[in-house]
């Protein structure tokens, strides 16, 4: 890796990351990280049909994208969509904190969120389909349930992360 790259934007980063796992990474110019994260994400996406289900919901074929997917891989998802933001993110920051001469910090940022977001994607794929969810009828959706539960778990997470854990000093 080089020792000086220019200021590296903390949410253009985190864009990237969102529009495909990896993309971040490569904005960081952090290469080895970022190609190794694209092919987990072709993997994973191939393996678990994931186009496939977003395609059948986004057409509101239920049952289609029910028969579809492939819970075996599409539960590994979550998990490196989730550290791809997170590290993008994080990585940016630690990247400016060397431009600017400042002592790398040991903490890191929106831990909770991202772990409760994977925590949330995972549950909203395994109980997309339970009789807890009929009140709203779009949860019924692997994709749906798996980004709102996600969306919830991590606003909590985050939340609970900003009010418990950063009250203790870092030593």
């Amino acid at each position: 890796m080089r020792s000086s790259r220019p200021y590296k934007s903390p949410n253009a980063a985190m864009l990237w990351s969102i529009v495909l796992p990896g993309f971040g990474q490569l904005y960081n110019k952090d290469y080895f990280i970022g190609f190794l994260l694209l092919l987990l994400e072709f993997l994973i996406n191939l393996k678990s049909h994931l186009n496939l289900v977003l395609f059948s919901t986004l057409t509101g074929d239920i049952l289609n994208a029910h028969q579809t997917i492939n819970y075996s891989w599409g539960l590994f998802y979550p998990s490196l969509y989730g550290f791809a933001i997170w590290h993008a993110y994080n990585s940016a920051i630690s990247n400016n904190n060397k431009l600017e001469g400042k002592v790398v910090e040991k903490r890191t940022y929106f831990s909770g969120f991202f772990l409760g977001l994977v925590i949330g994607m995972d549950f909203g794929l395994c109980l997309h389909d339970s009789n807890v969810i009929t009140i709203f009828p779009f949860l019924d959706y692997p994709v749906f349930n798996g980004l709102f539960l996600g969306f919830m778990f991590g606003l909590l997470a985050h939340f609970a992360e900003k009010k418990l854990y950063r009250k203790i000093p870092i030593s």
